[in-house]
Protein backbone atom coordinates (compact mmCIF):
# COMPACT_ATOMS: atom_id res chain seq x y z
CA UNK A 1 0.00 0.00 0.00
CA UNK A 2 2.55 2.35 1.12
CA UNK A 3 4.43 1.96 -2.57
CA UNK A 4 1.13 2.37 -4.08
CA UNK A 5 0.90 5.74 -2.30
CA UNK A 6 4.73 7.03 -3.37
CA UNK A 7 3.74 6.32 -6.93
CA UNK A 8 0.58 8.18 -7.03
CA UNK A 9 3.11 11.51 -5.28
CA UNK A 10 5.61 10.91 -8.03
CA UNK A 11 2.65 10.67 -10.71
CA UNK A 12 0.99 14.08 -9.74
CA UNK A 13 4.63 15.23 -9.80
CA UNK A 14 5.70 14.19 -13.19
CA UNK A 15 2.58 14.87 -14.48
CA UNK A 16 2.28 18.64 -13.12
CA UNK A 17 5.80 18.82 -15.24
CA UNK A 18 4.73 17.31 -17.96
CA UNK A 19 2.40 20.02 -18.67
CA UNK A 20 4.80 22.98 -17.84
CA UNK A 21 6.57 21.05 -20.67
CA UNK A 22 4.08 21.25 -22.83
CA UNK A 23 2.94 24.70 -22.35
CA UNK A 24 6.94 25.84 -23.01
CA UNK A 25 7.48 23.93 -26.00
CA UNK A 26 3.59 25.62 -27.31
CA UNK A 27 5.54 28.79 -27.46
CA UNK A 28 7.94 27.62 -30.20
CA UNK A 29 10.64 25.60 -29.10
CA UNK A 30 9.59 22.88 -31.51
CA UNK A 31 7.09 21.90 -33.53
CA UNK A 32 4.42 18.89 -33.11
CA UNK A 33 2.19 19.82 -36.10
CA UNK A 34 1.48 17.48 -38.65
CA UNK A 35 4.00 15.83 -41.17
CA UNK A 36 4.59 17.13 -44.94
CA UNK A 37 1.93 14.97 -46.95
CA UNK A 38 4.03 15.50 -50.19
CA UNK A 39 7.16 14.44 -49.33
CA UNK A 40 7.53 11.48 -50.67
CA UNK A 41 10.80 10.32 -48.40
CA UNK A 42 8.48 9.32 -45.81
CA UNK A 43 6.56 6.50 -48.29
CA UNK A 44 7.30 3.27 -47.53
CA UNK A 45 8.16 2.03 -51.21
CA UNK A 46 5.30 -0.55 -50.85
CA UNK A 47 2.86 2.78 -50.68
CA UNK A 48 4.88 4.80 -53.55
CA UNK A 49 2.28 3.77 -55.92
CA UNK A 50 -0.69 5.46 -54.71
CA UNK A 51 1.66 8.55 -53.80
CA UNK A 52 2.92 9.01 -57.20
CA UNK A 53 -1.13 8.67 -58.01
CA UNK A 54 -1.60 11.40 -55.59
CA UNK A 55 1.11 13.98 -56.28
CA UNK A 56 0.26 13.79 -60.46
CA UNK A 57 -3.20 14.27 -59.21
CA UNK A 58 -4.47 10.70 -60.49
CA UNK A 59 -6.00 10.11 -56.44
CA UNK A 60 -7.64 12.47 -53.67
CA UNK A 61 -5.73 10.56 -51.02
CA UNK A 62 -1.70 10.45 -49.73
CA UNK A 63 -0.39 6.95 -48.89
CA UNK A 64 0.12 6.90 -44.91
CA UNK A 65 3.05 7.59 -43.96
CA UNK A 66 5.66 5.70 -42.28
CA UNK A 67 5.53 5.95 -38.46
CA UNK A 68 8.62 4.96 -35.90
CA UNK A 69 8.13 2.98 -32.98
CA UNK A 70 8.31 3.71 -29.62
CA UNK A 71 10.49 1.66 -27.05
CA UNK A 72 9.41 2.29 -23.29
CA UNK A 73 10.23 1.83 -19.49
CA UNK A 74 7.85 2.17 -17.12
CA UNK A 75 8.58 1.90 -13.02
CA UNK A 76 5.30 1.11 -10.75
CA UNK A 77 3.59 -0.74 -7.93
CA UNK A 78 2.69 -4.46 -8.27
CA UNK A 79 -0.67 -5.47 -6.51
CA UNK A 80 -2.57 -8.58 -6.10
CA UNK A 81 -6.08 -8.19 -5.77
CA UNK A 82 -6.99 -11.57 -4.17
CA UNK A 83 -8.09 -13.41 -0.70
CA UNK A 84 -5.18 -11.58 1.45
CA UNK A 85 -4.89 -8.34 1.29
CA UNK A 86 -2.37 -6.39 -0.64
CA UNK A 87 -0.43 -4.43 1.79
CA UNK A 88 3.65 -3.91 2.58
CA UNK A 89 4.60 -5.95 5.18
CA UNK A 90 8.57 -5.08 5.33
CA UNK A 91 9.80 -3.08 7.65
CA UNK A 92 13.26 -1.89 6.10
CA UNK A 93 12.70 1.23 3.12
CA UNK A 94 14.91 -0.89 1.00
CA UNK A 95 12.82 -4.00 1.39
CA UNK A 96 9.66 -1.56 -0.11
CA UNK A 97 11.85 -2.36 -3.28
CA UNK A 98 10.55 -5.59 -3.45
CA UNK A 99 6.80 -5.10 -3.86
CA UNK A 100 7.63 -2.52 -6.97
CA UNK A 101 7.58 -3.47 -10.42
CA UNK A 102 9.03 -2.84 -14.08
CA UNK A 103 8.54 -3.09 -17.62
CA UNK A 104 9.85 -2.99 -20.96
CA UNK A 105 7.56 -2.82 -24.12
CA UNK A 106 7.91 -1.87 -27.63
CA UNK A 107 5.06 -0.33 -29.52
CA UNK A 108 3.86 0.08 -33.05
CA UNK A 109 1.22 2.11 -34.92
CA UNK A 110 -1.10 0.44 -37.67
CA UNK A 111 -2.87 3.31 -38.07
CA UNK A 112 -4.19 6.42 -36.76
CA UNK A 113 -6.26 4.76 -33.55
CA UNK A 114 -4.93 0.81 -33.45
CA UNK A 115 -1.58 -0.35 -31.94
CA UNK A 116 0.19 -3.06 -30.42
CA UNK A 117 2.43 -3.11 -28.04
CA UNK A 118 4.70 -5.60 -26.53
CA UNK A 119 5.43 -5.68 -22.86
CA UNK A 120 7.89 -7.89 -20.62
CA UNK A 121 6.77 -7.06 -17.00
CA UNK A 122 8.93 -8.34 -13.87
CA UNK A 123 7.72 -7.25 -10.54
CA UNK A 124 6.69 -8.52 -7.28
CA UNK A 125 3.74 -7.92 -4.62
CA UNK A 126 3.21 -8.64 -0.90
CA UNK A 127 0.08 -8.52 1.70
CA UNK A 128 -1.03 -9.97 4.70
CA UNK A 129 -4.37 -9.85 6.89
CA UNK A 130 -4.75 -8.31 10.06
CA UNK A 131 -7.78 -10.51 10.40
CA UNK A 132 -7.25 -14.12 11.78
CA UNK A 133 -7.85 -16.95 9.85
CA UNK A 134 -8.67 -20.61 12.06
CA UNK A 135 -10.55 -23.71 11.89
CA UNK A 136 -9.97 -24.14 8.04
CA UNK A 137 -6.38 -24.97 8.24
CA UNK A 138 -7.43 -28.61 8.04
CA UNK A 139 -6.94 -28.06 4.23
CA UNK A 140 -4.43 -29.90 2.10
CA UNK A 141 -1.04 -30.79 3.61
CA UNK A 142 0.58 -32.79 0.80
CA UNK A 143 4.14 -31.38 -0.48
CA UNK A 144 2.11 -28.66 -2.25
CA UNK A 145 -0.64 -27.92 0.45
CA UNK A 146 -1.29 -25.31 2.52
CA UNK A 147 2.09 -24.27 4.48
CA UNK A 148 0.27 -23.37 7.59
CA UNK A 149 -1.01 -26.81 8.45
CA UNK A 150 2.37 -28.21 7.50
CA UNK A 151 3.87 -26.21 9.94
CA UNK A 152 1.73 -27.12 12.93
CA UNK A 153 -0.59 -23.82 12.66
CA UNK A 154 -4.19 -23.46 14.25
CA UNK A 155 -4.80 -19.88 13.81
CA UNK A 156 -2.97 -17.66 11.76
CA UNK A 157 -2.25 -14.63 10.03
CA UNK A 158 -2.18 -14.55 6.15
CA UNK A 159 0.95 -13.28 4.21
CA UNK A 160 2.28 -13.23 1.21
CA UNK A 161 5.53 -12.33 -1.25
CA UNK A 162 4.61 -13.09 -4.82
CA UNK A 163 6.74 -12.93 -7.75
CA UNK A 164 5.56 -12.12 -11.25
CA UNK A 165 6.64 -12.86 -14.71
CA UNK A 166 4.27 -11.79 -17.39
CA UNK A 167 4.63 -11.18 -21.78
CA UNK A 168 1.71 -9.94 -23.32
CA UNK A 169 0.79 -8.49 -26.27
CA UNK A 170 -1.72 -5.85 -26.62
CA UNK A 171 -4.03 -3.99 -28.96
CA UNK A 172 -4.19 -0.22 -27.97
CA UNK A 173 -6.99 2.40 -29.04
CA UNK A 174 -6.36 5.97 -29.05
CA UNK A 175 -9.46 7.88 -28.05
CA UNK A 176 -8.78 11.34 -28.59
CA UNK A 177 -6.25 11.73 -31.57
CA UNK A 178 -8.74 12.06 -34.36
CA UNK A 179 -10.09 15.92 -33.52
CA UNK A 180 -12.78 18.12 -36.05
CA UNK A 181 -11.58 21.57 -34.38
CA UNK A 182 -8.42 21.18 -32.89
CA UNK A 183 -4.81 19.83 -34.05
CA UNK A 184 -2.85 17.13 -32.91
CA UNK A 185 -2.55 16.63 -29.37
CA UNK A 186 0.06 16.78 -26.25
CA UNK A 187 -1.78 14.59 -24.49
CA UNK A 188 -2.83 10.86 -25.66
CA UNK A 189 -6.04 8.65 -23.89
CA UNK A 190 -5.86 5.14 -24.65
CA UNK A 191 -7.61 1.94 -23.34
CA UNK A 192 -5.62 -1.41 -24.17
CA UNK A 193 -6.99 -4.96 -24.14
CA UNK A 194 -4.21 -8.15 -25.32
CA UNK A 195 -3.34 -11.60 -23.82
CA UNK A 196 0.03 -12.78 -22.42
CA UNK A 197 1.68 -15.43 -20.33
CA UNK A 198 2.21 -15.44 -16.64
CA UNK A 199 5.02 -17.27 -14.48
CA UNK A 200 4.43 -16.76 -10.51
CA UNK A 201 5.84 -17.83 -7.30
CA UNK A 202 4.13 -17.31 -4.09
CA UNK A 203 5.87 -17.51 -0.46
CA UNK A 204 4.65 -17.02 2.92
CA UNK A 205 6.54 -15.77 6.40
CA UNK A 206 5.27 -19.01 8.15
CA UNK A 207 8.85 -19.54 10.13
CA UNK A 208 10.85 -17.12 12.70
CA UNK A 209 13.95 -19.09 11.51
CA UNK A 210 12.81 -22.65 11.98
CA UNK A 211 10.20 -21.86 15.25
CA UNK A 212 6.67 -20.91 14.17
CA UNK A 213 4.92 -17.35 15.09
CA UNK A 214 1.95 -19.49 17.07
CA UNK A 215 3.61 -17.39 20.50
CA UNK A 216 3.37 -14.31 18.87
CA UNK A 217 0.16 -14.83 17.21
CA UNK A 218 -1.07 -15.37 20.63
CA UNK A 219 0.60 -12.41 21.99
CA UNK A 220 -1.34 -10.38 19.36
CA UNK A 221 -4.92 -11.94 19.98
CA UNK A 222 -3.95 -11.17 23.90
CA UNK A 223 -2.91 -7.71 23.94
CA UNK A 224 -6.09 -6.75 21.52
CA UNK A 225 -8.76 -8.11 24.17
CA UNK A 226 -11.55 -6.53 22.29
CA UNK A 227 -12.78 -9.01 19.29
CA UNK A 228 -15.49 -8.07 16.68
CA UNK A 229 -16.59 -11.11 15.00
CA UNK A 230 -13.90 -13.29 16.50
CA UNK A 231 -11.26 -12.34 14.67
CA UNK A 232 -11.51 -8.42 13.38
CA UNK A 233 -10.03 -6.21 16.31
CA UNK A 234 -11.07 -2.72 16.72
CA UNK A 235 -7.52 -1.56 17.41
CA UNK A 236 -6.40 -2.11 13.62
CA UNK A 237 -3.29 -0.34 13.56
CA UNK A 238 -1.71 -1.63 16.79
CA UNK A 239 -2.20 -5.01 15.04
CA UNK A 240 -0.67 -4.22 12.12
CA UNK A 241 2.17 -2.56 14.01
CA UNK A 242 2.88 -6.30 15.91
CA UNK A 243 2.35 -7.96 12.76
CA UNK A 244 5.41 -5.99 11.50
CA UNK A 245 7.08 -6.40 14.17
CA UNK A 246 6.74 -10.73 14.93
CA UNK A 247 7.05 -11.39 11.10
CA UNK A 248 10.94 -11.68 10.02
CA UNK A 249 10.36 -11.14 6.25
CA UNK A 250 11.95 -14.01 4.91
CA UNK A 251 9.23 -15.99 3.26
CA UNK A 252 10.77 -19.12 3.72
CA UNK A 253 8.09 -21.31 2.76
CA UNK A 254 6.30 -21.99 -0.57
CA UNK A 255 2.59 -20.98 -0.43
CA UNK A 256 0.13 -23.40 -2.03
CA UNK A 257 0.79 -24.62 -5.03
CA UNK A 258 -0.81 -26.35 -8.37
CA UNK A 259 0.77 -29.93 -8.87
CA UNK A 260 0.62 -28.63 -12.50
CA UNK A 261 2.23 -25.62 -11.89
CA UNK A 262 4.71 -25.57 -14.90
CA UNK A 263 8.29 -26.19 -16.53
CA UNK A 264 10.22 -23.04 -15.16
CA UNK A 265 11.56 -24.06 -11.79
CA UNK A 266 9.20 -23.56 -9.13
CA UNK A 267 7.11 -21.29 -11.00
CA UNK A 268 3.44 -21.77 -12.01
CA UNK A 269 2.31 -20.73 -16.00
CA UNK A 270 -0.74 -19.16 -16.22
CA UNK A 271 -2.62 -17.50 -19.50
CA UNK A 272 -3.98 -14.39 -18.85
CA UNK A 273 -6.54 -11.37 -20.92
CA UNK A 274 -5.48 -7.76 -20.17
CA UNK A 275 -7.11 -4.88 -19.80
CA UNK A 276 -6.30 -1.16 -18.86
CA UNK A 277 -6.10 2.77 -19.51
CA UNK A 278 -2.93 5.23 -19.88
CA UNK A 279 -2.75 8.53 -20.50
CA UNK A 280 0.20 9.76 -22.77
CA UNK A 281 1.92 13.73 -22.41
CA UNK A 282 4.71 14.65 -25.39
CA UNK A 283 7.58 16.21 -24.19
CA UNK A 284 9.38 16.21 -26.76
CA UNK A 285 9.80 15.28 -30.94
CA UNK A 286 10.45 11.77 -29.48
CA UNK A 287 10.22 11.45 -25.79
CA UNK A 288 6.72 11.32 -23.88
CA UNK A 289 5.51 10.52 -20.19
CA UNK A 290 2.63 7.39 -19.53
CA UNK A 291 0.46 7.01 -16.30
CA UNK A 292 -0.82 3.79 -17.22
CA UNK A 293 -3.21 1.00 -14.79
CA UNK A 294 -3.44 -2.59 -16.47
CA UNK A 295 -5.35 -5.26 -14.99
CA UNK A 296 -4.29 -8.94 -15.41
CA UNK A 297 -6.89 -11.31 -14.92
CA UNK A 298 -5.27 -15.03 -14.02
CA UNK A 299 -7.97 -16.78 -13.65
CA UNK A 300 -6.13 -18.43 -10.52
CA UNK A 301 -6.85 -18.55 -6.86
CA UNK A 302 -3.61 -18.98 -5.51
CA UNK A 303 -1.22 -16.24 -6.82
CA UNK A 304 -2.00 -15.11 -2.83
CA UNK A 305 -0.71 -17.96 -1.81
CA UNK A 306 -4.01 -18.81 -0.79
CA UNK A 307 -7.81 -20.37 -1.82
CA UNK A 308 -9.44 -21.57 1.80
CA UNK A 309 -12.49 -19.61 3.33
CA UNK A 310 -12.29 -17.92 6.74
CA UNK A 311 -14.99 -20.96 7.71
CA UNK A 312 -14.66 -23.81 10.24
CA UNK A 313 -14.83 -26.17 6.79
CA UNK A 314 -12.27 -26.65 3.67
CA UNK A 315 -14.53 -24.35 1.33
CA UNK A 316 -12.78 -22.73 -1.58
CA UNK A 317 -12.98 -19.09 -2.14
CA UNK A 318 -15.17 -18.52 -5.33
CA UNK A 319 -13.43 -15.71 -6.73
CA UNK A 320 -9.64 -15.44 -8.51
CA UNK A 321 -6.72 -13.23 -8.05
CA UNK A 322 -6.01 -10.60 -10.59
CA UNK A 323 -2.55 -8.36 -10.39
CA UNK A 324 -2.93 -4.77 -11.08
CA UNK A 325 0.42 -2.93 -12.17
CA UNK A 326 0.17 1.23 -11.93
CA UNK A 327 3.29 2.85 -13.59
CA UNK A 328 4.71 5.99 -14.95
CA UNK A 329 7.04 5.28 -17.61
CA UNK A 330 9.06 7.23 -20.55
CA UNK A 331 8.92 6.18 -24.15
CA UNK A 332 11.31 6.90 -26.93
CA UNK A 333 10.31 7.17 -30.63
CA UNK A 334 12.94 5.56 -32.96
CA UNK A 335 13.03 5.49 -36.63
CA UNK A 336 14.27 8.23 -39.60
CA UNK A 337 12.42 9.44 -42.30
CA UNK A 338 8.84 8.46 -40.37
CA UNK A 339 6.21 10.53 -38.74
CA UNK A 340 5.83 10.50 -34.82
CA UNK A 341 3.43 7.36 -34.06
CA UNK A 342 0.11 7.82 -35.45
CA UNK A 343 -1.61 7.87 -31.91
CA UNK A 344 0.09 11.51 -31.37
CA UNK A 345 -1.36 12.67 -35.26
CA UNK A 346 -4.85 13.88 -36.54
CA UNK A 347 -5.54 12.92 -39.72
CA UNK A 348 -7.75 15.44 -40.29
CA UNK A 349 -5.28 18.30 -40.15
CA UNK A 350 -4.44 17.08 -43.71
CA UNK A 351 -7.73 18.31 -44.71
CA UNK A 352 -7.89 21.08 -42.78
CA UNK A 353 -4.49 22.80 -43.75
CA UNK A 354 -5.28 22.36 -47.66
CA UNK A 355 -8.67 23.97 -46.99
CA UNK A 356 -6.82 27.31 -45.18
CA UNK A 357 -3.96 27.56 -47.59
CA UNK A 358 -6.06 28.22 -50.32
CA UNK A 359 -8.76 30.40 -48.67
CA UNK A 360 -9.04 34.06 -48.54
CA UNK A 361 -9.14 36.02 -45.72
CA UNK A 362 -12.55 35.89 -45.67
CA UNK A 363 -12.89 32.04 -45.67
CA UNK A 364 -14.35 31.56 -49.05
CA UNK A 365 -13.50 29.44 -51.74
CA UNK A 366 -14.30 31.32 -54.73
CA UNK A 367 -11.67 32.60 -56.26
CA UNK A 368 -10.58 31.32 -59.49
CA UNK A 369 -6.78 33.00 -59.69
CA UNK A 370 -5.82 30.91 -62.71
CA UNK A 371 -9.18 30.75 -64.46
CA UNK A 372 -8.91 27.01 -64.71
CA UNK A 373 -12.48 26.15 -63.98
CA UNK A 374 -11.08 24.96 -60.23
CA UNK A 375 -11.74 26.99 -56.83
CA UNK A 376 -8.21 28.20 -55.14
CA UNK A 377 -9.49 26.18 -52.48
CA UNK A 378 -9.28 22.85 -53.90
CA UNK A 379 -6.79 24.30 -56.99
CA UNK A 380 -3.20 22.48 -56.41
CA UNK A 381 -2.18 24.18 -59.18
CA UNK A 382 -2.75 27.68 -58.60
CA UNK A 383 -0.74 29.20 -61.48
CA UNK A 384 -1.77 26.50 -65.10
CA UNK A 385 -1.20 28.41 -68.24
CA UNK A 386 -4.25 29.67 -69.65
CA UNK A 387 -6.36 27.16 -72.08
CA UNK A 388 -4.74 24.27 -70.68
CA UNK A 389 -7.35 21.70 -69.61
CA UNK A 390 -6.91 20.49 -66.33
CA UNK A 391 -8.01 17.54 -63.93
CA UNK A 392 -10.27 17.99 -60.75
CA UNK A 393 -7.51 19.30 -58.90
CA UNK A 394 -6.38 22.11 -61.05
CA UNK A 395 -3.59 20.42 -62.55
CA UNK A 396 -2.52 19.42 -66.19
CA UNK A 397 -2.66 15.93 -66.39
CA UNK A 398 0.33 13.84 -66.68
CA UNK A 399 -0.80 10.28 -68.24
CA UNK A 400 2.48 8.80 -68.32
CA UNK A 401 3.75 9.98 -64.70
CA UNK A 402 7.00 11.05 -65.55
CA UNK A 403 6.65 13.98 -63.74
CA UNK A 404 6.08 16.47 -67.38
CA UNK A 405 2.44 17.80 -67.60
CA UNK A 406 1.54 16.36 -71.05
CA UNK A 407 0.94 19.74 -72.56
CA UNK A 408 4.53 19.69 -72.07
CA UNK A 409 5.23 16.67 -72.89
CA UNK A 410 6.40 15.20 -76.25
CA UNK A 411 6.39 11.90 -75.46
CA UNK A 412 3.04 11.93 -74.21
CA UNK A 413 3.30 8.03 -72.96
CA UNK A 414 6.64 7.17 -71.89
CA UNK A 415 6.84 3.67 -70.92
CA UNK A 416 7.33 3.03 -67.00
CA UNK A 417 10.68 1.10 -67.41
CA UNK A 418 11.81 4.21 -69.83
CA UNK A 419 11.98 6.62 -67.08
CA UNK A 420 12.82 8.95 -65.88
CA UNK A 421 11.94 11.18 -68.79
CA UNK A 422 13.88 14.45 -69.44
CA UNK A 423 12.87 17.94 -69.21
CA UNK A 424 10.52 17.40 -72.71
CA UNK A 425 9.42 14.09 -71.06
CA UNK A 426 11.06 11.64 -73.76
CA UNK A 427 12.35 8.49 -71.56
CA UNK A 428 15.64 6.82 -71.89
CA UNK A 429 14.93 4.31 -73.84
CA UNK A 430 15.43 4.86 -77.74
CA UNK A 431 12.60 7.19 -79.10
CA UNK A 432 9.70 6.19 -81.43
CA UNK A 433 9.78 7.33 -85.02
CA UNK A 434 8.01 10.99 -84.83
CA UNK A 435 8.85 10.92 -81.11
CA UNK A 436 8.49 14.19 -79.67
CA UNK A 437 6.64 15.64 -82.97
CA UNK A 438 3.62 13.43 -82.67
CA UNK A 439 1.55 16.54 -81.41
CA UNK A 440 -0.56 18.43 -84.17
CA UNK A 441 0.42 21.77 -84.35
CA UNK A 442 -2.03 24.42 -82.10
CA UNK A 443 -3.72 21.82 -80.40
CA UNK A 444 -1.67 21.92 -76.93
CA UNK A 445 -4.44 24.30 -75.82
CA UNK A 446 -6.68 21.64 -75.64
CA UNK A 447 -4.24 20.20 -73.33
CA UNK A 448 -5.39 16.91 -71.22
CA UNK A 449 -7.01 16.14 -68.22
CA UNK A 450 -9.62 13.55 -66.25
CA UNK A 451 -13.49 13.14 -65.17
CA UNK A 452 -13.88 11.79 -62.24
CA UNK A 453 -16.74 9.63 -61.35
CA UNK A 454 -18.12 8.22 -57.66
CA UNK A 455 -18.21 5.02 -56.87
CA UNK A 456 -20.14 2.97 -59.83
CA UNK A 457 -21.74 6.02 -61.17
CA UNK A 458 -22.17 6.14 -64.62
CA UNK A 459 -23.38 10.15 -64.37
CA UNK A 460 -21.75 13.31 -64.71
CA UNK A 461 -21.27 15.36 -61.94
CA UNK A 462 -22.05 19.51 -61.86
CA UNK A 463 -17.74 19.74 -61.77
CA UNK A 464 -17.47 17.33 -64.42
CA UNK A 465 -19.97 19.11 -66.64
CA UNK A 466 -18.19 22.48 -65.99
CA UNK A 467 -14.83 20.42 -66.62
CA UNK A 468 -15.93 18.99 -70.20
CA UNK A 469 -17.82 22.97 -71.18
CA UNK A 470 -14.09 23.85 -70.69
CA UNK A 471 -12.97 21.65 -73.12
CA UNK A 472 -15.56 22.04 -75.48
CA UNK A 473 -14.61 25.90 -75.74
CA UNK A 474 -10.60 24.72 -75.83
CA UNK A 475 -12.13 22.04 -79.16
CA UNK A 476 -13.95 24.79 -80.78
CA UNK A 477 -10.71 27.14 -80.84
CA UNK A 478 -8.98 24.27 -82.56
CA UNK A 479 -11.74 23.44 -84.78
CA UNK A 480 -8.89 20.52 -86.63
CA UNK A 481 -7.91 19.06 -83.79
CA UNK A 482 -9.72 15.25 -82.29
CA UNK A 483 -9.59 14.28 -78.73
CA UNK A 484 -9.34 10.76 -77.77
CA UNK A 485 -11.89 10.05 -74.96
CA UNK A 486 -10.14 6.88 -72.37
CA UNK A 487 -12.36 5.02 -69.78
CA UNK A 488 -10.72 3.15 -67.56
CA UNK A 489 -11.63 -0.28 -66.18
CA UNK A 490 -10.54 -3.86 -66.95
CA UNK A 491 -10.73 -6.32 -63.99
CA UNK A 492 -13.99 -7.62 -64.89
CA UNK A 493 -17.20 -7.83 -67.31
CA UNK A 494 -18.62 -4.93 -64.68
CA UNK A 495 -15.71 -2.47 -65.00
CA UNK A 496 -14.96 -3.09 -69.09
CA UNK A 497 -18.93 -1.88 -69.29
CA UNK A 498 -18.60 0.60 -66.76
CA UNK A 499 -15.99 1.97 -68.36
CA UNK A 500 -17.73 1.96 -71.71
CA UNK A 501 -20.88 4.43 -70.38
CA UNK A 502 -18.67 6.53 -68.72
CA UNK A 503 -17.04 7.26 -72.17
CA UNK A 504 -20.41 6.91 -73.83
CA UNK A 505 -21.60 9.88 -71.57
CA UNK A 506 -18.56 12.03 -71.68
CA UNK A 507 -18.87 12.10 -75.58
CA UNK A 508 -22.69 12.36 -75.68
CA UNK A 509 -22.33 15.17 -73.56
CA UNK A 510 -19.65 17.45 -75.45
CA UNK A 511 -22.14 16.08 -78.59
CA UNK A 512 -25.58 16.75 -77.41
CA UNK A 513 -25.15 19.90 -75.07
CA UNK A 514 -21.83 21.41 -76.63
CA UNK A 515 -22.44 20.88 -80.61
CA UNK A 516 -19.36 19.19 -81.06
CA UNK A 517 -19.08 16.91 -83.81
CA UNK A 518 -18.82 12.82 -83.04
CA UNK A 519 -16.61 12.91 -85.63
CA UNK A 520 -14.02 14.72 -83.54
CA UNK A 521 -14.03 12.09 -80.82
CA UNK A 522 -11.99 8.56 -79.88
CA UNK A 523 -13.50 6.47 -78.45
CA UNK A 524 -11.47 4.00 -75.76
CA UNK A 525 -11.99 1.97 -72.73
CA UNK A 526 -11.23 -0.94 -70.47
CA UNK A 527 -7.94 0.74 -70.11
CA UNK A 528 -5.35 0.02 -67.26
CA UNK A 529 -5.61 3.46 -64.95
CA UNK A 530 -7.64 5.07 -62.36
CA UNK A 531 -11.07 2.90 -62.53
CA UNK A 532 -13.10 5.88 -61.28
CA UNK A 533 -11.89 8.30 -64.05
CA UNK A 534 -12.04 9.12 -68.40
CA UNK A 535 -9.09 10.31 -69.12
CA UNK A 536 -9.14 12.81 -72.42
CA UNK A 537 -5.86 14.82 -74.58
CA UNK A 538 -5.72 15.81 -77.62
CA UNK A 539 -4.91 13.20 -80.75
CA UNK A 540 -1.44 13.00 -82.01
CA UNK A 541 -0.90 13.68 -85.28
CA UNK A 542 -2.46 11.33 -87.74
CA UNK A 543 -4.02 9.30 -84.78
CA UNK A 544 -7.24 8.12 -85.79
CA UNK A 545 -10.12 5.44 -84.26
CA UNK A 546 -13.37 4.82 -83.60
CA UNK A 547 -16.01 7.89 -82.81
CA UNK A 548 -18.29 5.00 -81.07
CA UNK A 549 -18.25 1.27 -80.62
CA UNK A 550 -20.45 -1.20 -79.47
CA UNK A 551 -21.26 -1.72 -75.12
CA UNK A 552 -18.88 -5.00 -74.69
CA UNK A 553 -21.73 -6.42 -72.32
CA UNK A 554 -24.79 -4.76 -72.62
CA UNK A 555 -26.95 -7.48 -70.92
CA UNK A 556 -25.27 -6.58 -67.66
CA UNK A 557 -27.29 -5.76 -64.91
CA UNK A 558 -26.42 -2.12 -63.86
Amino acid sequence: MASKKYLLVLASIFTLFSFTQVNAQSSGVYNLTSYDYTDSSLIPEKRMDQQSDFMNNRYLYPSKPRNQWEVGLSFGAVNVSGDVRSRNLFNQPMDAMKTLGFAVNVRKAWGYVISTRLQYLHGSASGYNYQMANGHLSANTGANGNPWKINGYRNAFYNYHTKVRQLSLDAIAALNNIRYHKGNNKMSMYALGGIGGLLYQANVDALNGNASYAADFADIVRNNPSPNNGHIFEKRKDINNALKAAFDGEFESPAERHTNRGWYNDYTFRPTVNAGLGLAWRLGKRVSLNLEDKVIFTMDDLVDGQRWQNQDHDALTRDFDNINYLSLGLGVNLGNNAVAPLWWVNPNEFMYNGLAAKTDNTGKCDPDKDGDGVSDCYDRCGDTPGGVAVDTHGCPLDTDGDGVADYKDKQLITPTECQPSDADGIGKCPCPDGCGTTKVVGCESIGSGSVMFSGGSRSLSSSAKNQLNSLANSMRSTPNCSVVVMGNGSSSKVAQQRSWDRVNAVINYMVDRNGIDRGRFIFQYGLGGNANAVDYRAAGNGETGPNNTPPPFPNLKR
